[in-house]
């Protein structure tokens, strides 16, 4: 670091510039972002679209007395870097470095965290209502970006500011883009304003950026009522879809308001977020105006980073990359495909060959895998954008009229809809496909994207079929089977590469709640423990499983496949036989697969001793590696030996951590 950002050790600092430094102080974080996220990864392109922004809200507003409140906060690291993060920066997403995300146990500055779209108005009126109940003065201004308007919670949020507070300061930050090209009327919406040639003519004409327009005719046709005609020449434009569409008298009528205005809010927009002083004169007026407001501001994702700038989707977030070039490091040739490659492949045979298989995803095409059948089979593909509660009503729709729908998302995401998965697909017995994405963990995201719960907000509903495969083949099946259902299923599968087992051309037809017996007892007259690996977390039981057979225990190994319904004479065959039973699952012990075993168990009065390994009653940190996290929470085959040596009263525990036993 140089020049000005190595000044700027406390947001005050940042006061003490003048525009012209602040200026240079944007080059230099521009500069700070690239060459340290090449090395870790990261939010690139959203955060080189912020740093204006972020500087004038600094310079303007005074945290932590004034109150950031950032939506989806990936695009905080500008923040952090101002806000006493400076020299641990290079540590963001790592083990025990800066989390990516705002988090409000790592500094005073963050005043909220989130990880999911469309909480930041919400919460932010929530302070705000808050400060006037204390009769406090403290500013709240909520960041949000346009994607986040495809939110049903953020226009629950925009319903209830006027009627709470007189006092809320928002920031539209409206690049165009969430991960994917927006999608719908609402993007559509605010391309017409910043785009609409009214908006040009007099942002050209504007001697400053709240400067009055004259009233006259050009002020009326472009859509605002007489009493607001004298405005911001930044905030004349109004959503005019003619000159016909005028009232008589001339007034723009009630289709041409500005949407905010419709809410209560003054508009003032769109604003160019990358020039600083127009940036702090704004807020500057937003500061001291009484009554609640929204500055519509434009930027550029990726700005000042050619790579990001021509691939916007790819530098939201991704790994490692070259500072100079932006290249990331070439998949290697053996290399077996990630899951969600597999997953977008699949659906493209299964659509190919079904007209009623239809893949839908909330913004998310590249990320899930869905990417693939938007380009090979267009028709049957759906982006909705970022409103995971609609995802699910509408894919409940679509089942209704005879298609398979396949709710492509996040396990973490889907959180989000669980109402909708239970009223609505559950109840009414719809055969939606739920592909839950990043069930496991997302090490370098934390725990805003962790998909630990799934198995049990799911397995509780009543005619839900839930599957998790232990490989890439085995996903196949599993898509395949779901297609042939008339009841909803699930299925989760982890992040990240798979395990390189060939893919059949054509997938196999499951039964449904039958698991897989890969080595039954072999009557060795060793100790009989039987071992059921879930999912992923099969190839820690297989290798538990070799280790204790070394060891001269008689081992059975089972993939169970099926959470719901389970396998009972499965489950009652090897528990009745063996001395011991463990399960394993990339899940909260709580609820999860071992849980449902114990359940069955004990409702059969079969009495045989169980462990289960899975992540503990707390919210898992982010960390560099899955690896590390396991073995740090005590998920590894060497804990599993460790279990058996304790309850067969053999001491092999030594140095390794306690697995996480209910």
């Amino acid at each position: 670091m140089s020049g000005y950002l190595d000044m700027v050790d406390d947001p005050s600092h940042i006061k003490k510039l003048t525009v012209e430094q602040l200026t240079e102080l944007a080059e230099e974080v521009r500069q700070e972002l690239i060459t340290k996220l090449a090395k870790t990864g990261g939010h690139l392109g959203p955060n080189l679209g912020v740093v204006e922004l972020t500087i004038a809200l600094h310079k303007v507003f005074t945290t932590p007395k004034d109150k950031f409140v950032w939506d989806v906060s990936h695009q905080a690291y500008v923040h952090k870097l101002f806000t006493g993060r400076k020299d641990r920066f290079h540590t963001i997403r790592t083990t025990d470095g800066l989390n990516g995300f705002a988090l409000r146990t790592e500094s005073e500055h963050d005043c909220y965290g989130a990880g999911h779209a469309g909480t930041a108005i919400s919460a932010a009126l929530g302070m705000c209502a808050a400060r006037d109940m204390r009769g406090s003065d403290e500013h709240v201004i909520s960041i949000f970006g346009d994607a986040a308007l495809t939110n049903g919670i953020s226009f629950e949020g925009l319903n209830n500011i006027a009627h709470t507070t007189r006092k809320f300061i928002g920031i539209l930050n409206d690049n165009e883009w969430s991960i994917a090209k927006n999608v719908g009327a609402i993007s559509n919406y605010l391309n017409k304003i910043s785009t609409h040639p009214a908006y040009n003519r007099l942002h050209q004409e504007a001697s400053d950026l709240i400067g009055k327009l004259p009233m006259g005719d050009v002020a009326l046709k472009i859509g605002h009522k007489a009493e607001e005609a004298v405005r911001g020449a930044l905030n004349a434009v109004g959503l005019e879809k003619n000159e016909e569409s005028l009232d008589d008298d001339g007034r723009g009528g009630k289709a041409n308001s500005i949407l905010f205005e419709e809410f209560g809010l003054k508009y003032i927009g769109p604003v160019d977020g990358h020039n600083l002083a127009d940036m702090v004169q704004v807020l500057e007026y937003a500061r001291d105006h009484d009554g609640p407001i929204v500055i519509h501001i434009t930027t550029t994702k990726g700005k000042g980073f050619e790579a990001a700038l021509d691939s916007p989707e790819k530098f939201h977030g991704l790994g490692p990359y070259d500072a100079a070039t932006g290249k990331t490091a070439p998949a290697k040739p053996d290399a077996p495909p990630a899951y969600q490659a597999v997953f977008g492949s699949t659906m493209v045979k299964l659509c190919e060959k079904d007209s009623t298989v239809i893949g839908i995803t909330g913004a998310m095409p590249s990320g899930t895998g869905l990417k693939a059948l938007e380009k090979a089979v267009p028709k049957s593909y759906f982006d909705v954008g970022i409103a995971e509660e609609h995802a699910v009503l509408f894919a409940a729709g679509m089942a209704t009229m005879g298609y398979h729908p396949v709710v492509a998302i996040y396990s973490t995401f889907l959180q989000r809809a669980y109402d909708c998965i239970h009223h609505d697909v559950a109840l009414q017995d719809l055969p939606v496909i739920f592909c839950m994405d990043r069930a496991g963990l997302s090490a370098n995201d934390g725990p805003t994207h962790h998909g630990l719960f799934d198995i049990a907000y799911m397995n509780c509903l009543p005619n839900m079929i839930c599957m998790s495969p232990r490989h890439e083949d085995e996903l196949a099946d599993m898509m395949f089977t779901a297609t042939t259902q008339s009841h909803p299923t699930a299925i989760r599968y982890p992040r990240g590469a798979a395990e390189g087992v060939p893919v059949k051309e054509q997938p196999e037809l499951l039964e449904v709640g039958k698991a897989e017996v890969i080595d039954g007892f072999s009557g060795n007259g060793g100790k009989k423990i039987a071992l059921f690996g879930l999912g992923q977390m099969f190839w820690v039981a297989q290798k538990a499983g070799e280790e204790l057979k070394g060891q001269g225990y008689d081992v059975a190994l089972i993939n169970p496949r099926f959470t719901k319904p389970i396998d009972e004479d499965c489950h009652r065959e090897f528990a009745e036989e063996a001395g011991l039973l463990i399960t394993f699952e990339d899940h909260v012990l709580r609820g999860g697969y071992g849980s449902i075993v114990m359940d069955f168990l004990a409702s059969n009065e079969i009495n045989v001793p169980v462990k289960r390994i899975g992540w503990p009653d707390e919210f898992i940190e982010h960390a560099s590696s899955v690896g590390y996290l396991r073995s740090k929470h005590g998920l590894t085959a060497e804990a599993a030996v460790a279990m058996v040596g304790e309850q067969f009263g053999v001491d092999d525990s030594a140095g390794e951590p306690a697995a996480q036993v209910a």
